[in-house]
């Protein structure tokens, strides 16, 4: 069975950081893309992060670059995403995400021309909360 289970969410102040993490099993990690998908309350889904299965060059939303990294190590079959000066309107239930329905030479990669870098498999997610 395909499980993505996210974590580290939590409250935190204004200009405070968190780690979330994204622990995978029930499928070949390295070959997939891994995103990062948010939802505020009352608000559609925002792709916010995505990195290759190679690690290569990730891809952010403006709102969070130069404040979000994104890395995976693929020894622990896990994704972090590291959020550093959050302000209020990162307050979200965080996803962790897949490409898993996507044709095989599609999965590796983030699709930046697509709605959440194509990803289609969603874990639970860990809710975020930034207190002004």
């Amino acid at each position: 069975e395909v499980q993505l289970v996210e974590s580290g969410g939590g409250l935190v102040q204004a200009g405070g950081s968190l780690r979330l993490s994204c622990a995978a099993s029930g499928f070949t990690f390295d070959d997939f893309a891994v995103g990062w998908v948010r939802q505020a309350p009352g608000k559609e889904r925002e792709g916010v992060s995505c990195i290759s299965s190679d690690d290569g060059n990730p891809y952010y939303t403006e709102s969070v670059k130069g404040r979000f990294t994104i890395s995976r190590d693929n020894a622990k079959n896990t994704v972090y995403l590291q959020m550093n000066s959050l302000k209020p309107e990162d307050t979200a239930v965080y996803y962790c995400a897949i490409p898993y329905y996507s044709p095989r030479e599609y999965r590796s990669s983030c699709l930046q021309g697509l709605d959440y870098y194509g990803m289609d498999y969603w874990g639970k997610g860990t809710l975020v909360t930034v207190s002004s």
